[in-house]
């Protein structure tokens, strides 16, 4: 997916992304290396990135996409709103990209 998709790092995170032919559901991945953390604090991590997708596609269609997002150590400290509108724009450049 890497070699062919889209990339956008942005200061919390960074997103891949890969247009599928269908309109199935999106398909999201989650990796947090181990230079974020101890194992809780990648779970934490985790967790927020999930929530942050879950937001986003309650009124952003992701459908036909499979994405997955990088926790970086900024993910551990970033506010949750920030985390949001990191997601949004790296999806837009994304978008725009391909």
């Amino acid at each position: 997916m890497a070699a062919k998709g889209r990339k956008a790092p942005v200061s919390g995170l960074v997103l891949q992304l890969f247009r599928r032919p269908d309109s199935d559901p999106a398909r999201v991945g989650f990796t947090v290396t181990k230079k974020v953390g101890n194992a809780v604090v990648r779970n934490r991590v985790r967790r927020r990135l999930r929530e942050v997708v879950r937001r986003v596609e309650a009124d952003t269609p992701l459908n036909g996409l499979d994405l997955v997002l990088i926790g970086r150590g900024a993910t551990r400290d970033r506010s949750f709103d920030a985390l949001v509108a990191d997601f949004r724009k790296a999806l837009k450049l994304c978008m725009r990209e391909s």
